[in-house]
């Protein structure tokens, strides 16, 4: 049995979950690219994917995971799937499982790979957390947004909701996902069920823009403030890139180094006074 997860997080809590009960115990594997940011276009051409390598590039560029895109995306998400692919061939019995929950990340990871394994319909299946309630640690009752919120024993009630992808799903999924593709736009939001809508890639701007004052503040506190508090939000390595894009158009203030979330500190446009209007 092959699980996979979207999120280094979720691995981790599904390895401890085999350690209470193994019945299904097997390999996981994760897929490391957030698909839910960045350009689609092509995405399983050699083109589409050096694209999409080089956009993760010029988002990394003098942040903290600044270096070769396959740092920040994590394992060499091709690379994975040819080697899950190989196994379902030689193997007739292996079966997938394919863990999401109700998150544009891993939903939009569940298009991108269920998208290549069309050929496996019967042995691929889906365990997806959607509006469906679990118990926390405080015993309390809540709806998780990502896999790794439950804890490792619900994870034995997670199980039982695993269940084949539908000959309906691999002929529609894809189509959607493809829709998607050819949109060419660069943030993926999730209004709910398997719903994804597209945006361009200033989504998050206006809604960043509202946590700038007029006083100074650390670049690194202000997106910690926007990860916290804000409904809709993307990874920290993707805001900071938009917020470095605010700074270079001209629409707040900084100073420091426009480099990592230590090096520089922003604050709202200063409006210009009617002296410094003047002209000499």
């Amino acid at each position: 049995m092959i699980h996979v997860v979207f999120q280094a997080n979720d691995a981790e809590v599904l390895r401890k979950s085999f350690e209470l009960e193994g019945s299904v115990q097997g390999d996981v594997i994760r897929i490391g690219d957030d698909f839910a940011l960045g350009p689609l276009m092509g995405i399983y051409t050699p083109e589409g994917i050096e694209t999409r390598k080089q956009w993760w590039r010029a988002v990394l560029t003098g942040g903290e995971q600044e270096g070769p895109a396959e740092d920040a995306t994590g394992p060499d998400d091709q690379k994975t799937v040819a080697g899950l692919v190989e196994r379902l061939r030689e193997d007739p019995q292996e079966v997938c499982w394919i863990w999401a929950a109700q998150n544009k990340h891993d939903v939009s990871g569940y298009y991108w790979l269920m998208s290549q394994l069309r050929d496996f319909q019967g042995r691929v299946f889906i365990l997806y957390l959607n509006n469906l309630p679990f118990i926390n640690e405080k015993g309390q009752l809540f709806y998780p947004v990502n896999l790794h919120d439950i804890p490792a024993r619900e994870f034995l009630k997670a199980r039982k909701l695993a269940r084949q992808v539908t000959l309906s799903e691999f002929e529609i999924d894809p189509d959607e996902w493809f829709r998607l593709c050819n949109e060419d736009k660069g943030v993926r939001i999730l209004e709910g069920g398997k719903k994804l809508v597209q945006y361009d890639y200033d989504y998050y701007d206006e809604d960043l823009k509202k946590f700038i004052t007029g006083d100074w503040i650390k670049a690194g506190k202000l997106i910690h403030q926007f990860l916290t508090k804000s409904r809709n939000t993307a990874g920290e390595a993707y805001v900071l890139w938009r917020l470095k894009w605010l700074a270079q158009t001209g629409q707040i203030d900084t100073q420091g180094e426009l480099k990592g979330v230590k090096d520089f500190e922003v604050k709202s446009k200063t409006a210009q006074t009617a002296n410094d209007a003047m002209p000499a």
